[in-house]
């Protein structure tokens, strides 16, 4: 009977894509292709819900701004728009999204009961008020700030990681703002063990080994641009200019020297990294611990001819015997505006002073937060962002075009979100409050590639590691415990508030091995992944962490669904319960044929294991859509 039960399993994955990982000059395709490739993945996702006909743009309500644009640019275009999504695909879309739960049955069934007109927005706030709020998006923040405890080229140990994990969930449960969360992490000082000094863990991402410590303010500057600007061009620009090698990439680019980008490096050096007196003490707390503060004196010096990136010499100088003909040295200059660091300001300190004034910050963190909801960014990849190619009102010269699929969008956005303060919460309710993020994933067989940019609906994502994780316990009710070292809120049972993606370290029940497989990245070198593979269809249906849960002498959930009665009341609050949504009359019918034909308890169990494990492995219980 369970093979007839797979007729509900629509599976299908887009195969895994390489993300670019190496220098424009050595791939440039890779480069030149990237937002391309991320339009065809999100297209891939889309075409599984393809079900129902669009509607004209001009019949969706109007909510705010974001609302003006989308659908002002579908009519102008005359692309018509899915339908808004009905009560169960919102519920279940904004809880995920918010927080990283499926909703339960008694919230899917009160919600679609309640006649109540504002009830999208009232669950949104809800939503946004609740704990899991503040475990989702520190889960988010945590990997936009890179927390880990190892790296390629720093380890922190787990004290580090967990001060900075605890740092920042505070500042997420406390309503700190973006901009004082950033700012923060770049001028982090002191231990890096302690939670009230966890934000001096970002500069130490920056700890660039087996070269000169200019090679350390490289790659602070790549680091914190990249993650606080969407520039993510001065890895390239600290080896050198622009000009023929950003050509084709950025019109800002192009035109930026070398020199511009050392400037800018140089609001780092007087960054220092030192040893806690007993870092060197083995099994003490403060093992491998770092103290980061700033030296009152220094320069980014143009003398090394070894390291990461090529000779640093004087303008002009030649290198003979290893050595520069001539040495010099440079003190900051902020590009954007030209500022140097005023008298009395550490050089970090005018760095973020100036960083998060900014055009450029608050266009990153309103493109990256509308690519966490939407699923795509305005902007994609999000650290791809050109400074001259933003401002529609003042639009780059020909054949260079604005790069956002919507600049007045983005634009608008970035002025909300700075006009708030940078605070998350009311940020992301204008995103979800709007029609456009409420669309329907599903659309008809008019859907075309070229709509991709268009946001015309709303596009589906595969769900994380964590999400999955998570899913399945709440679904089945079976709770993990997982020690976390020396971490104050071990053990813990819901993956979305594991600090990294490295734990649970023990693998206990195969989770960790499990939520790899859905590609969670290392927060290093390792980006997360919306691919699919084999692998993953294959750990839905076997893995160990799976059906040690869809079992009835497991689940205290299924053992009493297993118990019950009424079928239609046992077979809708497995789909509520996996799916968050009731049965169509079809599947009602198929899932009641092996609860009808079990005339022992025993077969009644393995009717119900079988349902379970076959919502499981239906692709809708692995996206939100």
């Amino acid at each position: 009977m369970i093979f007839r039960l797979l007729v509900l399993i629509n599976a299908g994955y887009a195969q895994p894509v390489p993300e670019p990982n190496c220098s424009f000059q050595t791939r440039p395709e890779e480069f030149l292709t990237a937002q391309a490739r991320a339009m065809q993945q999100v297209h891939t996702r889309a075409v599984k819900f393809n079900r129902e006909r669009g509607v004209s743009a001009g019949e969706i309500p109007r909510r705010n701004f974001i609302d003006d644009e989308i659908f002002s640019k579908l009519q102008n275009l005359n692309v018509a728009a899915a339908p808004l999504s009905t009560g169960e695909e919102f519920l279940r879309r904004v809880s995920l999204d918010l927080t990283g739960r499926l909703p339960s049955p008694e919230e899917v069934r009160d919600f679609l009961a309640s006649p109540n007109a504002s009830k999208r927005d009232a669950m949104i706030d809800r939503l946004l008020a609740s704990p899991e709020f503040n475990d989702k998006w520190t889960w988010w923040a945590a990997d936009w700030l890179q927390v880990n405890s190892v790296s390629t080229t720093f380890s922190r140990q787990p004290n580090g990681r967990n001060a900075f994990f605890l740092w920042l969930k505070a500042k997420i449960g406390e309503g700190s703002s973006l901009k004082d969360i950033a700012y923060e992490s770049v001028t982090g000082s002191g231990l890096n063990y302690l939670m009230e000094t966890g934000a001096a863990n970002f500069p130490l991402n920056a700890v660039t080994p087996n070269g000169p410590v200019q090679d350390t303010y490289d790659t602070m500057l790549v680091k914190t641009a990249s993650t606080f600007l969407g520039v993510g061009y001065y890895d390239c620009l600290l080896c050198h200019s622009g000009r023929r090698h950003l050509d084709e990439l950025s019109l800002w680019g192009r035109g930026a020297t070398r020199t511009d980008a050392q400037r800018m490096a140089a609001f780092f050096s007087r960054m220092q990294f030192t040893l806690h007196p007993d870092s060197n003490t083995r099994g003490t707390f403060h093992a491998g611990s770092r103290v980061v503060l700033d030296r009152a004196a220094g320069q980014y010096d143009l003398n090394t001819t070894n390291g990461n990136r090529p000779a640093r010499c004087a303008l002009n100088a030649t290198v003979a015997n290893n050595r520069c003909s001539a040495t010099g040295n440079l003190t900051p200059e902020y590009q954007y505006n030209r500022a140097t660091p005023a008298p009395g300001r550490s050089w970090r300190e005018a760095f973020a002073d100036n960083m998060v004034m900014d055009p450029m910050f608050a266009r990153n963190l309103a493109n990256r937060l509308w690519k966490e909801l939407f699923n795509l960014g305005l902007v994609d990849p999000v650290d791809t962002l050109d400074p001259a190619r933003l401002d529609p009102a003042n639009p780059p010269p020909a054949p260079w075009t604005l790069q956002a699929t919507h600049p007045e969008l983005l634009e608008k956005l970035a002025q909300e979100l700075a006009a708030g303060g940078f605070a998350i919460r009311p940020f992301l309710k204008t995103l979800v409050s709007s029609s456009a993020y409420q669309l329907s994933s599903r659309y008809g067989p008019d859907w075309k590639y070229e709509y991709v940019p268009l946001f015309a609906r709303h596009y589906a994502r595969r769900l994380e590691g964590e999400e999955i994780h998570d899913a399945i316990v709440k679904a089945t009710g079976v709770m993990p415990s997982y020690p976390i070292a020396d971490f104050p809120y071990s053990p813990l049972q819901w993956a979305m508030q594991l600090p990294e993606p490295r734990e649970p370290a023990a693998n206990n029940g195969n989770a960790r091995v499990f939520m790899d497989a859905f590609l969670r990245g290392n927060r290093d070198t390792q980006q997360r992944s919306q691919a699919g593979s084999i692998l993953q269809q294959l750990s839905l249906m076997n893995d160990t962490f799976v059906v040690t849960r869809n079992k009835t002498a497991a689940s205290p959930i299924l053992r009493t669904l297993a118990a019950g009665a009424d079928f239609n009341a046992t077979i809708e609050e497995l789909f509520l319960r996996f799916l968050s949504r009731k049965p169509t009359p079809a599947e009602l019918g198929e899932a009641m044929k092996p609860l009808r034909a079990a005339t022992t308890q025993a077969a009644r169990n393995a009717a119900i294991e079988d349902l379970a494990w076959v919502l499981i492995n239906k692709t809708e219980f692995l996206f939100s859509y």
